[in-house]
């Protein structure tokens, strides 16, 4: 299982949030691109990074900090937030993005995001299936479609999406354990995913529960910058691994 260490960005500034809700942000650092050198500086391979900005504005917001991030690394970044046209995606993935994760714009323009598939593969893109009750949510997690997450990424599997990034946002930023029994049902009812779990991980025992439920990658946030998961861990993970 990759471990994907994750950077939320509001105002360039490397934050975390409590279930989604802006008014919890906490300033973990001023420089994201250090803090992204010291993942790497720990055999980490991987990077989550979240335009929060973005998300609220309905445009990709953190260009500069993604761009800066890409070139001072060698990280493969997964970028979301705020994605919501083809100029957002082609920035995203000029400004050094591996892959990009498409969230609410999978909920407002199925279409588009379909011909995105065509055009650029399943390698690519990243379904977002972010869910508070169940239900899919939107819009930095402030709006809910009313549609159910399993039905979905069910159906955006069959029309050729891999990747499937799940969050629990009763479970993100409570440091409360991941939420297994809904990854449980993911990869039981929908064959042939590739689950990236996120939200909730709290200790390198959460990690070995979704490594062992199958999913291909979790994503770790505050569980790091509140150090209930040192680097060291994670690179020992790692090195049993390989």
């Amino acid at each position: 299982m990759i471990l994907v260490p994750a950077i939320d960005i509001i105002n360039g500034q490397c934050v975390r949030l409590t279930k989604g809700d802006y008014d919890t942000k906490k300033v973990y650092s001023e420089s994201p691109v250090e803090v992204a050198k010291t993942f790497e500086g720990a055999g980490l391979t991987h990077l989550h990074v979240v335009d929060l900005d973005g998300a609220r504005a309905k445009h990709i917001v953190n260009t500069k900090v993604l761009e800066a991030i890409a070139t001072k690394t060698s990280l493969t970044i997964d970028f979301g937030g705020g994605i919501k046209s083809a100029t957002d995606l082609q920035t995203a993935f000029d400004c050094g993005a591996a892959q990009v994760t498409l969230g609410s714009i999978a909920v407002d323009a199925p279409e588009l995001v379909l011909k995105w598939l065509q055009k650029f593969g399943a390698d690519k893109l990243i379904l977002g299936a972010d869910a508070k009750n169940r239900r899919i949510a939107t819009h930095g997690w402030e709006q809910d479609s009313g549609l159910d997450v399993i039905e979905f990424v069910k159906e955006y599997s069959q029309k050729g999406f891999e990747h499937v990034l799940c969050t629990d946002v009763a479970k993100d930023g409570m440091l409360a354990g991941p939420s297994l029994e809904l990854y449980y049902e993911l990869l039981e009812k929908v064959k042939n995913i590739s689950l990236i779990a996120s939200g909730g991980v709290s200790s390198m025992d959460d990690l070995y529960q979704l490594e062992e439920l199958g999913c291909t990658a979790a994503i770790i946030g505050k569980a790091i910058y509140e150090g209930k998961i040192t680097l060291k861990a994670l690179e020992n993970y790692q090195l049993e691994q390989s």
